[in-house]
């Protein structure tokens, strides 16, 4: 029982420091180990010794020796041992049809890096209940990947983490591509036979995994930021695999001053007071364009605004592709920092990519996304939100110096690396504008408090690429 008590108590404190890992990594958890099935309560237990299924179990270990003898198979069942996500995810390359990076996949790349993170969470507790030993340790053979023995030993075989992330990877993966669902499904199979191979696991442990990665997904479909995330990942997919191609179909746009009259504009990137520091490709005359479902709930906003004494100013709705293009020639032209001490004096250009303030494509180019602000009709003035739109910084995200979601200043300016802070006045503006907007069926991004983007936008599978120019 003493044994048994330190061995779960281990494992809370492992699942404590994997979340905190995760919060330290930049990784979004969907839900916390707690929120997660306990495996321990939808797992059978892991046969016994005497029992028939062990001899199923030493059979399979068996027939894992023989597999080494197949030099083609052994290098699968090797590559697939190291413990890291880009190792795991580069072995689904060939299967989902396009090699998955952090700097080439983005969305797909956090897609599943949050997924894994947050089911990883799970086999942990199962592990310590059981302390099932494994074949290497229980036959006292060496693994045919050695090198894995010493962090292995004692650790617990029952489930496999291996096998869970890969068949976890697959599955996640066949989402974002169905049409490869099979060749996936068949990989994640066979990357769990890989560690019966190798000597780590028995063949219960790894087919138990998979029932692990299929509890730990359904659960993650219950999660609103998950399924938000998938889209995303699916769309990038479409992007990249050249399925969602660009158009030039205007028709079911709007100038935004046929629907919000009143709207003040001030189209950034039609000018030279932009973070390139020139006119941006695509912005042939100063208007604002959009669907027309965002700009009719845009008109809700600006008529509840117009009570509380403000109007609105906009310096961005819908961006062509062509406008994205040139942003990503700027980022990638080092040397040019024309603008730097306007709009991101802190940061190195060379990182405007990795921290993701410039990407291949962008929310604006489906047409219901705006970048605006206040202007108070009494002082005739744009109301102080204490920083300018486009500031590449913490001191633009919705939560700097406060709650967001509560609406209370709390003055931590902490994550400015300059010691720039705001007042609880200009907080207190920024969520005047935020809360207008939630309201009227437009959510935000979590990085610019400026930057809203309709909800049920219409098109959130088009890029559209015509110029901006009025209708």
């Amino acid at each position: 029982m003493k044994k048994l008590f330190i061995g779960l108590l281990a494992a809370f404190l492992f699942c404590s420091s994997l979340q905190t890992k995760a919060q330290n990594d930049g990784v979004t958890l969907y839900f916390s180990s707690e929120e997660m099935p306990n495996l321990i309560k939808c797992l059978p237990p892991p046969p016994d010794t005497i029992g028939i299924d062990f001899g199923y179990d030493i059979m399979r270990y068996m027939w894992g020796k023989t597999q080494r003898c197949d030099s083609v198979r052994a290098a699968i069942a090797t590559h697939d041992a190291p413990w890291n996500y880009d190792s795991l995810f580069a072995q689904f390359n060939v299967p989902f049809g396009l090699e998955i990076s952090k700097e080439g996949t983005p969305e797909i790349y956090k897609y599943l890096v949050n997924s894994l993170s947050t089911i990883d969470q799970t086999r942990v507790e199962p592990k310590a209940f059981y302390h099932r030993k494994r074949p290497f340790e229980r036959f006292h053979e060496h693994m045919l990947t050695a090198y894995e023995e010493q962090e292995l030993s004692g650790e617990g075989s029952y489930p496999s983490g291996h096998s869970q992330r890969g068949y976890a990877v697959a599955l996640l993966l066949s989402e974002v591509n169905p049409a490869n669902a099979d060749t996936l499904m068949a990989r994640g199979f066979m990357y769990g036979e890989s560690r019966v191979i190798v000597g780590a696991h028995w063949q219960s442990d790894v087919e138990a995994s998979r029932l692990c990665a299929s509890i730990g997904l359904a659960r993650l479909h219950t999660s609103p930021a998950f399924l938000e995330q998938l889209s995303k990942a699916q769309n990038e997919f479409k992007w990249l695999t050249g399925q969602l191609l660009p158009t030039d179909d205007a028709s079911q746009f709007v100038n935004l001053t046929d629907a919000v009259p009143d709207a003040i504009l001030e189209v950034r990137y039609f000018s030279t007071y932009n973070f390139v520091g020139t006119r941006v490709d695509g912005y042939l005359e100063p208007v604002v364009l959009m669907t027309r479902q965002a700009a009719d709930s845009l008109r809700a906003v600006s008529d509840d605004l117009k009570q509380q004494g403000y109007r609105l100013k906009v310096f961005d709705a819908y961006r062509p592709q062509m406008g994205v293009d040139h942003f990503v020639r700027w980022a990638a032209d080092i040397p040019d920092t024309l603008m730097k001490a306007y709009f991101y004096p802190d940061l190195d250009k060379s990182v405007l990519f990795d921290q993701e303030y410039i990407m291949e494509k962008s929310g604006h180019t489906r047409g219901s996304t705006v970048d605006l602000t206040l202007f108070d009709m009494v002082t005739e003035k744009e109301v102080d939100m204490g920083g300018t739109f486009d500031w590449f910084g913490p001191e633009s995200h919705p939560d700097f110096c406060g709650n967001p979601e509560t609406g209370e200043y709390t003055g931590d300016n902490s994550a400015s690396p300059a010691g720039r802070s705001i007042t609880k006045e200009q907080f207190d503006n920024r969520m005047i504008l935020r809360n207008a907007m939630l309201r009227h069926g437009f959510k935000t991004l979590d990085s610019e408090w400026w930057h809203f983007t309709l909800k049920n936008e219409p098109f959130p599978d088009t890029y559209f690429t015509f110029p901006v120019k009025k209708l």
